[in-house]
């Protein structure tokens, strides 16, 4: 058995030569030096201090060598490779500096530019003030409630006591959806109002129910001046024990001064609902003279025509027969029910004179009225 061999030397070990390991040493340096970018940078690294690297290649070689010889041959290398790791240190230190000041340079922004050079947007005057309402009676208890755009007759109609031989369900006001078959009779329409989403709330909900409706209707109106085929509109449903018109009365006349102020009269004249008995059509005061042009040829007013109140929309106490098909006993519970159209209310507030400025998307209508309303 052949014994260790101490005498044996590291240099004629070829990768282990202090010569090659300088020479690995100054090309690494010399590439390091030269690397243009971060992306070369990293090629160097690969070529210069990566496990196939010169450098690398020697130091795996000190474990063959004996005890003696490997602590030389070891601080030789590691020299070595610590001065080359530290070039490529101070490299990259020296091209993320050029690359972050070269981004500042092409990138750069100037502050002193106008900064109004796209005008600012604005909601649409109807969203806001619809949101504003349902704000009101959430307030006082409510919840919102939604339903879909497409309705069946039975909660667009039928449950709501509208007979089969009433003229809403007639072309002439009512958008009836064709069937598969192309036939009219599909029973389907895009509902005439919110009251189904009422409907649908009493039918999902425990009683009592109180809740507010809005959402877009439809009708087989001519657009003009006054009329949208599409609009929208407010609903609201109290179904409780004991509700009477006095409670009716108290409700819209904080919703008035909620919307209007303070001052806000509101009165109801008798009227006739399918859904409602009995019924009224609510007027408030005019927000603009106030009642002080009836009679005052001197003060005309053009927005209630010197009449002295406005015609806001209709209300009552829920129908009988309209409890009874949705499963609520009438001799227990009684409820109301009001709704309006939101365009007609913006109309009032903002004096706007043309409803088809609504419907258009003209963005000078809707950005006078801001965020807010």
């Amino acid at each position: 058995m052949s014994a260790p061999n101490k005498s044996y030397d590291p240099v004629e070990v070829e990768a282990l030569k202090p010569e090659e390991i300088d020479r690995a040493r100054d090309e690494a340096l010399a590439a390091i030096a030269a690397a243009a970018d971060l992306d070369a940078l990293r090629e160097v690294k690969a070529a210069h201090a990566g496990d196939r690297s010169p450098l690398a290649l020697a130091n795996r070689e000190i474990g063959a060598l004996p005890p003696h010889a490997k602590a030389e041959a070891g601080k030789r290398v590691g020299q070595a490779r610590g001065a080359v790791n530290k070039a490529l240190q101070a490299r990259r230190e020296e091209l993320e500096a050029e690359r972050d000041e070269r981004v500042l340079a092409e990138e750069t922004v100037d502050v002193t530019l106008p900064h109004d050079r796209l005008p600012a947007g604005a909601r649409h005057p109807l969203t806001t003030l619809s949101e504003r309402i349902e704000d009101v009676f959430v307030a006082m208890g409510y919840e919102v409630a939604e339903g879909p755009e497409v309705e069946t007759e039975w909660f667009n109609f039928d449950a709501l006591n509208i007979a089969p031989d009433h003229p809403a369900r007639t072309m002439q006001d009512t958008f009836f959806v064709r069937g598969r078959d192309g036939g009219e009779d599909s029973g389907v329409v895009l509902r005439t109002h919110t009251s189904p989403v009422q409907i649908r709330s009493l039918l999902d909900r425990e009683l009592p129910v109180y809740v507010v409706c809005p959402g877009r209707v439809f009708r087989t109106d001519e657009l003009d001046a006054t009329h949208t085929p599409v609009f929208t509109q407010v609903e609201l449903l109290a179904v409780d024990e004991g509700l009477t018109m006095a409670d009716l009365k108290g409700t819209l006349d904080h919703m008035a001064r909620a919307l209007f102020g303070e001052d806000m009269k509101t009165r109801l004249r008798p009227s006739y609902f399918p859904f409602t008995e009995p019924s009224a059509e609510m007027d408030m005061v005019c927000f603009v003279c106030h009642g002080e042009s009836v009679g005052n040829a001197d003060r005309p007013c053009r927005t209630c025509s010197s009449e002295g109140w406005i015609e806001l929309g209709g209300c009552g106490m829920v129908n009988p027969r309209v409890l009874t098909a949705c499963g609520v006993d009438p001799e227990r519970y009684s409820g109301f029910a009001f709704g309006f159209g939101i365009e007609r209310m913006l109309m009032f507030r903002h004096n706007v004179e043309d409803m088809r400025d609504m419907v258009e998307g003209d963005v000078r209508f809707t950005r006078p009225f801001g965020m807010e309303i």
